[in-house]
C-alpha cells in the first residue's frame, strides 16, 4: 500500500471511530484488571488474615485461593471478550476502511 492510501485511511471518519472505540474498550478492560489485581495486593498487604480464612467450615480452601482462582478465570474471560469483539466488530470496521481506501485509489 502506498503512503497516500494510508493517509486516506487515517482521514476516514470510520478509522477515527475505530481507534476511539478500540481505545476506550482496551482502557476499560485494563482499568478493571489493574483495579482487581492491585486491590488483591492491597488486601494481602493490609489484611492478610482475611485471605487465610477457610471458605467454609472444615474446608481446605482459603478465601485467598478462591479469590485468586476467580481472578484467573475472570481475566481469561476478559481476554476472550476482547478477542471476540476484536474479531467481529473491530475487524469488520477495519475491512470497511481498507475496502474504501482501495475503492478511492482506483
Amino acid at each position: 500500500m502506498s503512503s497516500a492510501m494510508y493517509e486516506r485511511m487515517r482521514a476516514n471518519p470510520k478509522f477515527q471511530d475505530l481507534v476511539a472505540r478500540r481505545g476506550r474498550f482496551a482502557w476499560t478492560l485494563a482499568f478493571i484488571v489493574l483495579a482487581m489485581f492491585y486491590g488483591f495486593v492491597m488486601v494481602v498487604a493490609f489484611n492478610p488474615t482475611a485471605l487465610g480464612q477457610p471458605v467454609a467450615e472444615g474446608s481446605r480452601w482459603t478465601v485467598g485461593v478462591a479469590v485468586e482462582l476467580f481472578m484467573f478465570i475472570f481475566f481469561w474471560g476478559l481476554t476472550a471478550l476482547y478477542v471476540k469483539r476484536a474479531n467481529t466488530e473491530f475487524d469488520a470496521l477495519t475491512q470497511e476502511i481498507v475496502k474504501e481506501a482501495w475503492k478511492d485509489q482506483k
